[in-house]
């Protein structure tokens, strides 16, 4: 999976500098009325880019960062009530296998 990774990442690098290369020419944005900012074509587009690419990357990160701690949080309790419900049929020396509830299929007639 590294190495698909790793192609992937190359292939962009390739793509981009080639873009670059074709796009060099010089452009002007007009910012406001009085304000103009010459810059090269490729680096206006790879900017826009990445303004665009970056504030969305970093809230994917926060959230899966967040679902991860919570994960975490959700399989420590249940570790801690399943040891402890194995300590208490321990000591008790009674196991009980949990009853099925009695659930009324939707095909069948109510009485």
């Amino acid at each position: 999976m590294q190495i698909v990774r790793t192609v992937m990442w190359v292939l962009l690098a390739v793509v981009l500098v080639l873009f670059a290369i074709n796009n060099w020419q010089t452009v002007e944005v007009r910012i406001w009325n009085s304000l103009i900012l010459e810059t090269r074509l490729a680096a206006l587009t790879i900017a826009a880019f990445l303004l665009g690419l970056v504030p969305m990357w970093l809230l994917h990160r926060t959230v899966r960062w967040r679902l991860n701690r919570r994960i975490a949080s959700l399989e420590a309790s249940v570790g801690a009530v399943a040891t402890t419900g194995a300590v208490a049929a321990a000591t008790t020396g009674a196991v009980s296998a949990p009853q099925p509830a009695a659930r009324s299929s939707p095909l069948t007639p109510q009485p």
